[in-house]
């Protein structure tokens, strides 16, 4: 009696349906979630700016001018760099818009526009405003 030693084409052809299949199923789910994960990435990278920005504050008595003031500074009392790393872009690739002083009377303002880069916008496209 011979032994085979691998897989027909058949068995092959109908795992690679089976894999299709299941992926229509997920790949829905995933890329859903996927969006929520961005704006949850965005909010908590403001955060972080947000306790560089304060501590930035405590140490010269003044929020400084842009985020780039946050890791590179030659003021006398600067005491940073108070991000571990660069900053960096959104999860789209765009830039976080910093702006002093910020708008309904707060002293700053952190905001990324959202997937389509543009202010304004709903659901994925909405602004992430924090203050």
């Amino acid at each position: 009696m011979k032994k085979s030693h691998g897989f027909t084409m058949m068995e092959l052809l109908v795992v690679i349906v089976i894999l299709g299949l299941l992926m229509s199923l997920v790949a829905p789910k995933f890329f859903s979630k996927l969006s929520s994960s961005e704006r949850k990435i965005a909010a908590a990278q403001m955060s972080s700016f947000e306790t560089a920005i304060d501590t930035y504050r405590l140490d010269l008595g003044k929020y400084p001018t842009e985020l780039s003031k946050l890791r590179q500074g030659d003021e006398p009392r600067w005491d940073g760099p108070y991000l571990p790393k660069d900053i960096p872009l959104d999860p789209w690739g765009n830039p976080y818009i910093y702006k002093i002083p910020g708008t309904n009377g707060n002293p700053y303002t952190l905001k990324s526009y959202g997937s389509d880069g543009k202010e304004g916008g709903t659901d994925n496209n909405a602004d992430i405003i924090h203050q």
